[in-house]
C-alpha cells in the first residue's frame, strides 16, 4: 500500500503545482543574492511575487478572499439606498 503525504490528496494527485521557469543569468543571480539578503528562499521569493501580482490585477490569492469578492459582486448585497418616511 502507498504511504500517503502529510496535506496529499487521496486520489493520489499532487496538491502542490510546479511549472518549470528559466530564468537569464542575471536575474538568477540577483534573487539568489535578493533570497540571501532577506533569509528567503527562491520558493518563498516567488510565492511572494505571484500574491503580489494577482493583488495588483484584483485576483484573489486564497478561497477567502475569491468568496468575499464573490459576494461584493452579487447586487443584492450591496447597501440599498434608504426610503424616506412619509
Amino acid at each position: 500500500m502507498k504511504r500517503q503525504r502529510k496535506g496529499s490528496d487521496p486520489l493520489g494527485r499532487d496538491p502542490d503545482k510546479r511549472k518549470l521557469i528559466a530564468f537569464d543569468a542575471e536575474s538568477w543571480h540577483a534573487l539568489q543574492l535578493l533570497g540571501r539578503d532577506s533569509l528567503k528562499t527562491v520558493q518563498e521569493l516567488a510565492e511572494e511575487a505571484f500574491a503580489d501580482l494577482l493583488k495588483k490585477h484584483d485576483r484573489p490569492v486564497t478561497l477567502k478572499q475569491a468568496l468575499r469578492q464573490s459576494a461584493r459582486r452579487q447586487a443584492a448585497n450591496d447597501a440599498s439606498p434608504r426610503r424616506k418616511k412619509r
